[in-house]
């Protein structure tokens, strides 16, 4: 059942529920982090409505910095930026930053520990139509792994605001993920987020199997969950929107609670969420895992509920893989 105590929305089964995109979210967070601390700056790289800097730059705009496509640039400036006291947030397309200026985030922002916001946009396979040059489904893996760096997958648009007003506050590197498409709105403002700790949507007495998932698809889980349910089979679904640092504990816990876990991520199953937990589990509670994302495959032009099916991420593949962890667990 729902974990009443986040007070999620009302309507989260219904046909009606909400949908908006996650980078509406980064939107309205980076115009309300820009009201609340003078030192927010926001800088673009040519993509400004795309990535819904647009509101921040007709507010602020003595406080934006339009760089052209100039990617390296673009992280460059938000280095120097973010070592002199401000707090830059730089928005482009995933698969061009921290796609195509990595070495400069690594370099510029992560080795000094620069105060500096990376927020990729249009990320995952749900981009869609514009197929796989721009469906970036490597860049969690890519930024993990960079030390400094933090990394935030919200599930919804709400979290994707509390995630962009929390890496405000927080000093130092962050990498914040969000998607085009529009996706279920269901969680609320008064639905509990802090940066690091995943939150558990779905609970129950005597769950089988963790579901462990991040960014638009923890939606699908609770879907998958609640079919389960008319089968008798109990689960748990996580919300692990913070990719590092990792809530270890809470993982942990839920793997020696139901012996079996599977994550859920609209990214490659390598390196990504499912690469994290499956780390931390090795060290801590080795336990029988399935992964739900891309399988070592680009993506293709289509409609994103087409290419979720596609590749294995719909609501019936998140059932199958939890049926397959349980013989597997047995």
């Amino acid at each position: 059942m729902l974990n009443k105590d986040l007070k999620l929305s009302a309507e989260i089964f219904s046909a009606e529920i909400k949908q908006k995109p996650t980078r509406d979210g980064y939107g309205e967070g980076l115009v309300k982090a820009g009201e609340n601390n003078k030192n927010v700056v926001a800088l673009c790289a040519d993509l400004t409505e795309s990535t819904r800097a647009e509101a921040f730059s007709k507010k602020f705009p003595e406080r934006f910095f339009q760089v052209g496509v100039a990617e390296q640039n673009l992280a460059t400036i938000a280095a120097g930026l973010g070592v002199t006291g401000k707090i830059p947030f730089i928005s482009s397309y995933a698969t061009f930053s921290p796609g195509r200026n990595w070495e400069q985030i690594r370099t510029t922002i992560a080795y000094n520990d620069s105060n500096v916001k990376v927020a990729g946009h249009h990320a995952g396979i749900s981009v869609g139509p514009d197929g796989a040059t721009h469906q970036a489904v490597e860049d969690i893996a890519t930024m993990r792994v960079m030390a400094n760096m933090r990394v935030i997958v919200p599930c919804d648009m709400i979290e994707g605001r509390k995630a962009t007003l929390a890496a405000a506050k927080i000093v130092g590197p962050f990498y914040l993920r969000f998607g085009r498409e529009k996706s279920p709105v269901f969680t609320t403002d008064a639905t509990p987020f802090m940066v690091g700790r995943a939150e558990t949507l779905w609970t129950t007495k005597k769950p089988e199997v963790a579901i462990i998932g991040c960014g638009s698809l923890v939606y699908n889980a609770l879907l998958a969950a609640k079919a389960l349910a008319d089968e008798d089979i109990d689960v748990l679904v996580i919300n692990s929107h913070t990719i590092k640092p990792l809530d270890e504990k809470t993982i942990v816990a839920a793997a020696k609670k139901c012996g079996a876990v599977v994550t859920v991520e609209e990214h490659q199953v390598m390196g990504g969420l499912g690469g994290a937990v499956a780390e931390v589990l090795a060290k801590h509670a080795p336990t029988p895992m399935e992964f739900i994302g891309m399988q070592d495959t680009f993506g293709q032009s289509g409609k994103p509920s087409e290419l979720y099916e596609t590749y294995g991420m719909g609501v019936k593949d998140i059932i199958a893989a939890v049926k397959r962890v349980i013989v597997r667990k047995v």
